[in-house]
């Protein structure tokens, strides 16, 4: 007899199938290309009452650094700590070993301030959303 299997939708994965499928394809990955040595930087902005008002999250694995999330509050902007946190994280991704970076940014959030930074474009995805673009951008470390 064959086992039928079900597909059911799971309304919070973080609580439950996240870290199933997450471990699934970790094992899965580090059978096929090593150990991925996966670590995690985060930097913030503080304010003086230690309120954070910016900061950057990034990942690092197989040599490579990922720019996972970078904000600043809107009032800080043009003000140098978005320059401050990415040289500050790609720096310390180049000290444990990073040798390329990426990320994912949206037209809407100022794609030319990586530009000035040393990434190129590697992909563009048009109306994502509608009106806007998606750029996946890289650089050397």
């Amino acid at each position: 007899m064959i086992t039928e299997y079900t597909i059911t939708y799971v309304e919070k994965p973080e609580e439950s199938a996240w870290g199933i499928i997450g471990r699934g394809l970790h094992a899965y990955n580090e059978k096929q290309a090593g150990d991925q040595k996966f670590q995690r930087l985060c930097y913030v902005v503080q304010s003086p009452d230690e309120k954070i008002v910016g900061g950057v999250i990034a990942e690092l694995y197989w040599d490579w650094a990922y720019i996972d999330l970078m904000w600043i509050e809107e009032g800080l902007r043009g003000q140098g700590y978005g320059h401050r946190l990415l040289t500050q994280v790609e720096d310390e991704a180049r000290k444990r070993g990073a040798k390329q970076v990426y990320l994912d940014t949206f037209s809407f959030q100022v794609p030319d301030f990586y530009k000035q930074h040393g990434y190129q474009v590697l992909a563009e995805l048009q109306d994502f959303p509608v009106g806007h673009q998606r750029y996946f951008m890289s650089k050397p470390l």
